[in-house]
């Protein structure tokens, strides 16, 4: 098991000073963070997230901004449909919640764009629910400290949850122990560079009771950027972002030289409802044109 009191400790003593975990952050402005942070990392995260709750304190404040706006505003964290989703998102809690973020995982993971993960996430850490949490740090640490494994492997959302509900405390201390769990695996259990030396855990971690051994099971894929149409749609998306109004195809052309692949991008976020083709055939973030 996994020594609770030790990791908490060590978490009030290292944890990182993001916004989100600063006194009277709302159950508004955790939401906001946790769909923000999805594949993105929280520097980059910060400042987008501070901006965002300092303008839209409110579910209904960026329920009344039209797409584009909100688009325009998620700047460059990438993957914007996560964004479109927080605006759909916020329509319902201020037509049908009052304005409120719902407290309980099951309601929460009925709102648009909330899934398991960031359900559990806010109701753990905006409303203290005892719920496991269970993130690529959590389920690394886990492997680790529990099954004495490099890495967790493939994911399995009913043993990770069932892993971590296990080491749960009692209910007042779980979502404080949740978040250093996380942190945990965030700032010193990492996945290439684990700082053994520095770990709460490390008297009783079982992988490095065994010498820390290698990972043997199947190879992780690492995903490339450069050259992808994640990239490509990431271009066309700063054009529009950086433009008052509708552009016309001759701006988007110029972005990329491959025209099939530039094409094939650009059809794709028409098709995810990203941007708008106008009568006379220039393009727009939603709604402004």
């Amino acid at each position: 098991m996994v020594d609770a009191d030790g990791l908490i400790g060590w978490f009030d003593a290292n944890a990182r000073d993001l916004p989100w975990r600063r006194p009277g952050t709302t159950a508004w402005g955790v939401l906001v963070s946790e769909v923000m942070s999805q594949q993105t990392p929280v520097a980059r995260v910060a400042p987008v997230w501070l901006e965002w709750v300092d303008r839209w304190a409110l579910p209904s404040a960026l329920a009344k901004e039209p797409a584009g706006e909100v688009l325009r505003a998620w700047g460059k964290l990438g993957y914007p449909r996560r964004a479109l989703r927080l605006h759909e998102c916020a329509r319902v809690l201020a037509r049908e919640h009052g304005d409120e973020v719902p407290p309980d995982v099951d309601t929460l993971r009925a709102l648009p764009g909330i899934g398991e993960y960031t359900a559990r996430a806010v109701a753990a850490f905006a409303y203290g629910a005892r719920c496991p949490v269970v993130d690529t740090n959590v389920r690394r640490v886990v492997a680790r400290a529990v099954h004495g494994a490099a890495d967790a492997g493939p994911p399995s959302t009913k043993r990770d949850m069932s892993d971590v509900d296990r080491l749960l405390p009692a209910a007042s201390k779980a979502a404080r122990f949740s978040v250093a769990l996380m942190e945990l695996g965030a700032t010193t259990c990492t996945a290439r560079a684990p700082r053994c030396h520095d770990c709460p855990l490390r008297t009783e971690c079982r992988w490095l009771a065994a010498g820390r051994p290698d990972y043997d099971g199947r190879p992780r894929v690492v995903q490339r950027f450069a050259g992808t149409d994640r990239q490509v749609r990431g271009l066309l998306m700063d054009v529009l972002r950086d433009t008052a109004g509708p552009v016309p195809r001759a701006r988007l052309d110029v972005v990329w030289a491959d025209a099939p692949q530039r094409d094939r991008c650009l059809d794709s976020l028409l098709v995810d409802g990203l941007v708008e083709q106008t009568t006379d055939g220039r393009f727009a973030l939603p709604g402004e044109h």
